[in-house]
């Protein structure tokens, strides 16, 4: 069938906002380990009971019924404790903390992991290494999902010398992905590439087997969880091909599926419908029978292919009202239902009587089976569903209660769903004031998850874009509703500011940015700007050291401001009309600047700090246009991420490693003014200069390492996207992807003295088409650690650019000037001195963080 490609509307998790890192974890029910045996763990005929109840409960384990596994395992350690056998109730203790940890009883898990270890280490000196390693390994999952990175990594580090001991390849394998998880957790993404590298090659080098087609798989889930997609899509296709040689016919539907949700995040509906459909005729499997076809049937949804979706839904519907309670069973449930509650068609697919029956037996298996979550979650998509037909009593019931279970349980992904729900039913009564209470316990709670890693089922979807965002945008709302109090203004910025914060941290998949100085203390001189995008309006908050927040209204759509942006953008090029341009300039600089300066907002302000909202991230605010100058020549232009600011230091002696590619190079143009403006700047300032060949990602790493300069000047190809897979930097030796990049320009240790003063990126241009792709811009900006950055935001004529930063140089040099005054005069001279006076060829060039 054929998809017209769009715009990627996938419900994907979003692993970084809740800063949620994946372990492979080698369980019960795939675990090396066989279920004891009197050969393995020395027990006797007569202690077989327990060896069954271990037996049962992995089996439970594999079915999902965590509860019952607990219950099982919690017997089976006790028995083997009175029976004086220490290897059984060792074994037992570790597979109770998995189960317990999949329960997310994170302190009952933690007491079980601890007890076995303390019985290995003193009951049973000769134990089985296998035991150790398993022991180790659970540990380790459970220190990665509490925030113990570091300690998760020593604890996998050992796990693997224990199975390599005892002969387990695939035990050795699953560890060392941990491993580099771990290290893209702690931010090492070169060291832990180099370790995936090195997996790949040592898996490509054993024989086919089983155990290959395993280890691929899970290395190319851990690839598809770290953001590599590409890289993921070539280890599973690698994986499958065996799988398909050997006739390892239970791996085929999983990794087929992994195919499928990997061909979804590169866009690519046609090749995921394939893969699901192939999952669906080729397992034996039911459970990957139900999820090939649940995910095919969001697939068709997400592209608006309801002829397909209508058909399956009644099937899928019945297959989930005969499926036996288990962890696994109402989770598909739950997805099913949440999948229809975010279509708008819905009543059209399947009649609202038949969902919400399906979320009340929901509930009461989940009762059944002690899955306290999973019953919060049922609430949640049941009131939803009431919430959708305006049966607001039923629906603020329902949700009530799911948030009262959220509660108990601490679950600050439930809490941030179920109180955001909340809020929406008080607002639709028009109760502004229990709103704005249950908004704000929703947005907490999603704060709350951005440092902790409280274990996010992944299989209840969690979107930034659907699930997040908004909340935020509906509290800002509501807060700047009439005439905002002091207080609401000072709460709407913060939330702006702290959305800025969440999108960056899922750009990157995870927390990124520590809280440093406040963005309005830094400079007395310097105004800064929130203009925010609302439904019906745009409100800009004005705030300046010492005064009160000052916000004024536009009443314009949204729709209408976008459209206005967009026109300005293309306007921007210089074969367009440049009345048309200047049109729209003053039309915007009307909106963002107008009604501050009648109200003398900006007297004694040299700088202008714009913490920017949605589609304004794309446009150069410098260009901005009152009818006779543009705004860089009255004021000094700086874009800020947020509240948060890297703290500057001053430089007596500015020094620079400058690098850039003149040459064609891996498909790139060449850049033939980069030769010069390298050359330039290096007689400009003090620097070291690494041209075309010697520009190696690994020479970068080296002199940034060893050199104490301030500056990093790279001219080169480059690419900024709101997809992080899509976001790099060209060396000679081909490209770096964003989080490496970033990790290599923070290659100075700890030292915040010794940290990047300026970034300048003077060759690079956001994608084409895409409206978050400055995402990629900021995202870099702060995450490598530098102070400020400069940047462009589209290819900029190479000898304009080189003429610009020459300028921008000689003005730096000037004492007491600061970053933004640099680039501001920079950008006059061209204005008024030469023939690159159009805002194209000069406007692109933006100052990210520090303007000082």
């Amino acid at each position: 069938m054929g998809f017209q490609i769009k715009q990627l509307r996938w419900l994907y998790i979003s692993l970084s906002i809740l800063s949620l890192c994946l372990a492979i974890t080698i369980t019960p029910s795939r675990a090396s380990l066989p279920v004891p045996t009197t050969s393995t763990l020395n027990v006797s005929a007569s202690t077989s009971q327990p060896t069954n109840w271990l037996e049962q409960g992995r089996n439970l384990y594999h079915l999902g019924r965590f509860a019952e596994a607990v219950t099982i395992w919690q017997t089976a350690a006790q028995q083997y404790h009175t029976q004086g056998d220490r290897q059984g109730e060792a074994l037992s203790l570790s597979y109770l903390s998995l189960t317990q940890q999949e329960l997310n009883q994170w302190q009952a898990a933690q007491q079980s992991i601890e007890q076995s270890l303390k019985l290995l280490q003193t009951s049973i000196p000769s134990a089985d290494a296998i035991l150790w390693a398993q022991a180790l390994n659970t540990q380790a999952n459970l220190q990665l999902h509490t925030g113990k990175a570091e300690t998760a990594l020593e604890s996998w580090q050992k796990a693997q010398k224990f199975y390599e001991q005892a002969g387990d390849t695939m035990g050795s394998l699953g560890s060392q992905i941990n491993q580099a998880q771990a290290l893209q957790t702690l931010g090492f993404y070169r060291r832990s590439k180099q370790q995936l590298e090195v997996l790949t090659q040592k898996l490509g080098a054993m024989p086919d087997s089983e155990v290959k087609v395993s280890g691929l798989r899970s290395l190319g889930l851990a690839l598809q969880i770290i953001g590599d997609s590409g890289k993921s899509q070539q280890i599973l296709e690698q994986s499958l091909a065996i799988a398909r040689q050997i006739s390892a016919q239970p791996q085929l539907s999983s990794i087929l599926i992994a195919l499928g949700q990997t061909a979804v995040d590169l866009q690519d509906p046609e090749a995921a419908l394939d893969y699901f459909e192939q999952a669906q005729l080729l397992t034996t499997n039911p459970s990957d029978r139900l999820q090939a076809r649940l995910a095919q049937f969001k697939l068709f949804l997400n592209y608006d292919k309801l002829e397909f979706a209508n058909p399956l839904a009644p099937q899928l519907l019945q297959q989930l009202r005969e499926l036996t309670p288990s962890h696994t069973s109402l989770y598909a449930a739950i997805n099913f239902v949440a999948t229809l509650n975010h279509q708008s068609n819905r009543e059209q697919i399947l009649p609202l009587k038949d969902l919400a029956q399906l979320m009340a037996v929901t509930v009461k298996s989940a009762q059944q089976i002690q899955d306290t979550q999973a019953e919060a979650h049922a609430l949640n998509q049941w009131g939803k569903l009431y919430q959708r037909t305006q049966q607001l009593s039923e629906a603020q019931e329902l949700t009530q209660k799911s948030l009262n279970i959220a509660r108990q349980l601490q679950a600050n992904d439930i809490i941030a769903q179920s109180a955001w729900q909340v809020g929406q039913l008080y607002k639709q009564q028009s109760d502004r004031s229990k709103a704005i209470t249950a908004y704000t316990e929703a947005v907490n709670a999603l704060k709350a998850l951005r440092g902790d890693l409280v274990a996010i089922n992944p299989d209840v979807q969690f979107s930034f874009r659907t699930s997040v965002e908004p909340v935020y945008r509906e509290l800002v709302d509501l807060l700047l509703e009439n005439q905002p109090s002091q207080a609401e203004l000072i709460q709407a910025r913060e939330l702006i500011e702290s959305l800025q914060i969440a999108e960056l941290d899922n750009f990157f998949r995870e927390a990124c940015l520590d809280k440093t100085q406040q963005i309005d203390r830094v400079d007395p001189t310097a105004t800064v700007i929130y203009p925010i995008i609302l439904p019906d309006r745009l409100t800009v908050i004005l705030s300046k050291a010492g005064q009160p927040l000052r916000s004024y209204v536009t009443h314009k759509s949204q729709a209408e401001i976008e459209q206005t942006l967009d026109n300005f953008l293309v306007a921007l090029n210089p074969v367009s009309d440049s009345k048309d341009r200047d049109r729209l300039s003053q039309q915007i600089y009307g909106w963002l600047i107008r009604p501050e300066s009648a109200d003398r907002a900006f007297i004694d302000t040299k700088t202008l700090v714009f913490v920017l909202d949605g589609r304004l991230r794309n446009i150069p605010i410098a260009a901005l246009f009152d009818g006779k100058q543009y705004l860089i020549e009255k004021y000094a232009v700086a874009l800020s991420p947020g509240l948060q600011l890297m703290a500057t230091r001053s430089q007596n002696h500015i020094s620079a490693i400058v690098g850039g590619i003149s040459q064609s190079r891996a498909g790139f143009s060449a850049l033939p003014a980069v030769e010069s403006e390298v050359k330039q700047i290096s007689k400009a300032v003090s620097s070291r200069m690494l041209l075309n060949q010697e520009f190696t990602s690994q020479a970068l790493a080296e002199r940034v390492k060893s050199s104490s300069a301030g500056i990093i000047h790279l001219a080169t190809h480059g690419q900024f996207s709101s997809r992080l897979e899509d976001t790099f930097l060209l060396t000679w030796d081909g490209q770096v992807n964003v989080k490496e990049l970033s990790e290599l320009l923070k290659n100075r240790g700890s030292d915040p003295s010794k940290a990047i003063e300026l970034l300048v990126l003077s060759a690079c241009d956001t994608a084409a088409g895409d409206d978050r792709a400055v995402l990629g811009l900021a995202g870099l900006a702060v995450k490598s650690g530098a102070r400020s950055t400069i940047a462009t935001l589209w290819p900029v004529k190479d000898r304009a650019a080189a003429m610009l930063m020459t300028r921008f140089y000689d003005q730096l040099r000037q004492p007491k000037i600061t970053k933004a005054e640099a680039l501001r005069q920079a950008q006059i001279s061209l204005i008024r001195q030469t023939d690159f006076h159009e805002p194209f060829f000069w406007s692109g060039f933006v100052l990210i963080g520090n303007w000082i």
